[in-house]
């Protein structure tokens, strides 16, 4: 089979069997087609003809390529999983990934904003303006519980327990997460349901919770653009994402506290090494912890 062909079959894999995030299996396709277009010049066409040297002679030309290491290493995780497909369905009879060596990427602290720079962006929506309380609600939803843009805008009207304070959104591989919402977040909800969503809403809106004007529901770039056009307003940093409030959320709450094991959960990271990294954001957490505890303060 083409490699082209095999490649359409593990996209395919990942979707109905392994049940990936549709980001993720997006970025492996966009990797996959790169390595692919580099076989062809080197009349590499079959899954059987690649070979340990052509991936690494693949990741330098990536490196020569100036490819930052996160992309270098983003590729080859796609071509290790491609190949293991491969041995899955018995096209490839040995799986040498594991000597496929990984290049070593720098840590990089998240990006965290002071809990009054955050109180800024919250209030940055004008009450005048027409979509007032649906970016109210999104603004606070996004702090109060650290979700994701793709899973902010897959809630639907019935994630969001306001009675009791919760959500249950999905997240990445299909899994289920349950996170407490504060009560500033469930008083903007209660309002945009109430005075703004029903004029939104549409026969096709199904029962989405965010609504563009047209009644669609909000896709993940209109948040994440939403969210940039409130942070300018607010003068916050020019490198502000959705992915930063996610990074607040985190930080403040193991600055107020709270155990990493319940963020971890709130967060909806499978490892915990990937939220121990929030504890190397708090500065000012590390120090009292120093001057509390070092015998010599």
């Amino acid at each position: 089979m083409p490699l082209g062909c095999y490649v359409r079959s593990f996209l395919n894999y990942l979707t109905v069997e392994a049940g990936l995030a549709e980001n993720t299996i997006l970025a492996y396709g966009r990797d996959l087609r790169d390595f692919l277009a580099y076989c062809k010049d080197r009349a590499v066409n079959h899954l059987e003809q690649v070979r340990p040297v052509l991936i690494q002679d693949y990741l330098r030309v990536m490196t020569q390529d100036q490819k930052s290491e996160v992309s270098v290493k983003r590729s080859l995780v796609a071509i290790r999983m491609f190949l293991r497909f491969g041995k899955l369905t018995g096209l490839v009879a040995d799986d040498f990934t594991t000597i496929l060596e990984s290049p070593k990427v720098w840590q990089r602290l998240p990006i965290v904003c002071s809990k009054q720079q955050v109180i800024s962006l919250l209030n940055a929506p004008c009450p005048d303006e027409p979509f007032f309380l649906r970016d109210k609600a999104m603004l606070e939803l996004l702090y109060a519980t650290g979700v994701r843009a793709s899973e902010l805008a897959s809630l639907k009207t019935n994630s969001v327990n306001v009675d009791i304070g919760y959500l249950r959104c999905i997240g990445k591989g299909q899994r289920e997460r349950v996170v407490p919402v504060g009560k500033a977040a469930i008083a903007a909800i209660i309002e945009y349901l109430a005075d703004l969503r029903p004029k939104l809403a549409k026969p096709f809106s199904d029962n989405f919770l965010l609504l563009s004007r047209t009644g669609r529901p909000m896709s993940r770039i209109e948040i994440w653009r939403l969210v940039k056009k409130y942070a300018s307003r607010a003068g916050m940093p020019r490198n502000l994402t959705v992915h930063t409030l996610r990074h607040c959320f985190a930080t403040h709450l193991l600055a107020g506290g709270a155990d990493l094991r319940s963020v971890q959960e709130m967060l909806g990271h499978v490892d915990i090494a990937t939220t121990q990294i929030y504890t190397h954001v708090d500065q000012e957490r590390l120090k009292q912890m120093h001057k509390r505890f070092h015998p010599r303060p």
